[in-house]
């Protein structure tokens, strides 16, 4: 009976020790981590659109991106900002919903848009020339919006050239 008592007990740590890593590999959601937003908007043909963003502009934050994820509002979405340019390319490794991925030139025009990505997948997603910047949002948006390669993009990051 003690023995039976123990084989639980070891394989209840066992079990609530696997949940401890996990969780820990997961990446916080904005409430939690606190996340500060930036306005963001996108000259369309039917007029401008506005996302509140966050900002990706270190290796660790533009690595865990918005890997596991369950959801993001439509108004909402997350920058990577590249301090110089490069040929960015994504990947949906532990994301868990569908991405419209906005690669963003170093004036500020959209280079190309990877529409409704598919979840977890490890295939590259690569922008159409340099970036200065990439713009996650919920998949589907961008054709929902009227969003199209060449439209401007504003924030902060992009000069005006």
């Amino acid at each position: 009976m003690a023995l039976i008592s123990m084989v639980r007990a070891v394989g209840m740590t066992i079990v609530l020790a696997l949940g401890a890593c996990a969780q820990s590999e997961r990446a916080p959601e904005p409430a939690e981590a606190g996340a500060a937003f930036e306005d963001l908007s996108i000259e369309t043909a039917n007029g401008p659109v506005r996302f509140s963003v966050e900002i990706a502009d270190d290796e660790q934050e533009r690595a865990r991106g918005l890997m596991f994820r369950q959801s993001l509002a439509d108004d909402q979405g997350m920058l990577f900002h590249f301090q110089e340019p490069e040929y960015a390319s994504f990947w949906m490794r532990n994301t868990v919903i569908s991405l419209d991925i906005i690669f963003i030139g170093v004036d500020g025009r959209i280079l190309n848009i990877a529409e409704r990505t598919t979840p977890f997948s490890e295939e590259g997603i690569p922008a159409a020339g340099l970036t200065r910047g990439v713009l996650e949002i919920r998949g589907g948006r961008a054709r929902e919006l009227g969003i199209e390669a060449g439209d401007r993009v504003r924030h902060r990051i992009f000069s005006e050239g």
